[in-house]
Order: structure tokens, then sequence, then C-alpha cells
């Protein structure tokens, strides 16, 4: 490690191009500590979204207009308008009505800007996935729903069991577009200040002057953790493929 952080600062020095967290160790925390809390909110995110997905999903086909209507207007909302208004929305208006709470004899808001990008970012991108669950509970055959019932199955058992795991395989590939649009869409959390990648590289070459090499990092950044993410999604769904079902 010693020597690659020597060779770029010997790059450095002779042709100016200033790759500086790849030698200054100061640089080097910074960015790391933005690629963790990036993940951070992908992880969260991702799963958060996903379960919400699914019950959204549930509640679509629930026998009370109530529960439909209220999913139906949260897709409509989530999905036609802008993921960054949602944020400020979130951030600045909800965040400003709930109470502070006392900490180590400060006033703090009672939810911080990470966990405010959390529940914004997950509830965005689980508007996508209520549809996308949706469809593929729709090409689980009639029948296969029938069966279950006919073995003794409550609506939430065979869901949960049968239809769920079934459509899962039908709507992966759709699924797996959405999840790498929400990994991307995590870089709006740096508009409220949340300390992930874009945010930490924005800090370091405001101070070194070094903005394209820190381009081409961040891109190299985040074509690494999209093609990570495409790559285990693509595993699952061969995983999940059953010979003579569908795909």
């Amino acid at each position: 490690m010693q020597a690659i952080g020597n060779w770029f600062q010997n790059l450095y020095e002779t042709t100016g191009l200033n790759f500086s967290v790849l030698y200054d160790a100061y640089d080097w925390d910074r960015y790391l500590g933005g690629l963790k809390m990036t993940l951070f909110l992908s992880v969260t995110t991702i799963l958060l979204s996903l379960v919400i997905g699914a019950v959204g999903a549930l509640m679509q086909g629930s026998p009370s207009r109530l529960l439909r209507l209220a999913v139906n207007a949260f897709v409509v909302v989530f999905r036609n308008t802008p993921p960054l208004v949602q944020i400020f929305f979130f951030y600045f208006g909800l965040g400003t009505m709930l109470p502070a709470v006392e900490t180590a004899g400060m006033r703090v808001p009672l939810l911080s800007n990470v966990q405010w990008a959390i529940i914004s970012l997950s509830l965005f991108a689980a508007a996508f996935n209520v549809e996308i669950f949706r469809s593929g509970i729709e090409a689980v055959p009639r029948t296969t729903i029938e069966a279950a019932e006919a073995l003794g199955y409550t609506r939430l058992r065979a869901y949960i069991h049968i239809v769920l795991p079934l459509a899962i395989r039908v709507c992966l590939p759709a699924l797996n577009n959405n999840l790498v649009n929400l990994l991307k869409t995590t870089t709006l959390a740096y508009a409220i200040a949340v300390p992930e990648t874009l945010y930490a590289v924005k800090q370091i070459w405001s101070e070194s002057q070094n903005v394209f090499e820190m381009m081409i990092v961040l891109l190299a950044t985040y074509g690494i953790l999209v093609g990570v993410l495409v790559w285990l999604m693509h595993r699952w769904e061969r995983a999940m493929r059953i010979p003579g079902y569908g795909r």
C-alpha cells in the first residue's frame, strides 16, 4: 500500500495529477468515511424499500377499499414527485414540526439528517417496488392461490409462503433496475449534509483544488458499487430460477 501511495505522490509531483485520497491519510480517511455512509444508506434503504414494497403490494390486493386507496395514494405521491423535493419535505418540513430532545445538555432534533434521508429514500423506492411486486403477483396463476386456499392457508400465509416467493422470481429484473436507481439516488442525501461519498469528495476537492481527479474517483466508486449490486442481483435471479416455471 505504501508503494501505491508513493507512486501517486510521485505522479502528482511530476504531472500535477493530484489523487490525494490515494496517498494522503487525512483525505483517505474522509473518503472512506463517506464510502461507509453510502454503503450504510444503500443497504438500509434497499432492505426497507423491499419490506415496504412487499407489504404495500399485499395491501393493494386487500378486500378493504380504504387500504387499497391508501396504498394507491402513497404510490402516486412518491412516484410522481422528485426525490430531492421529498428529502427537503421530510427534513425541512416535517423535521421542524417534531419536538426536539435534550442530549448532553443540548436540544437536538428528534431525527437526524441521516435518519430523514433513510426514511425519504426508502419511501421513494418503495413506491416503485409496490408496483413491481404487484406485477409479479398478477403473474402467479390463480389456480396456485386456489390450491393454497384449499390446503387451509390463510390469505396472509399464502402470500408469504407461496405467492410472494413465486412473484419475486418474475419481478427480479425490474426490481434490479429500481434498486440500482436507489443506490445512485443516495447521492441526493448530500443536499441535507449527510456525509456520504459525494459530500466527502466535495470537501476534498474544495481544499485540494483537484476537481477533475476527484470526479474520476467518484465515477469509479459508483461504477464499482453499482457493478457489485448488479452482480449480486443476477446471482439471486439465477438462484431463484425454477426450471419449467416462467423464465
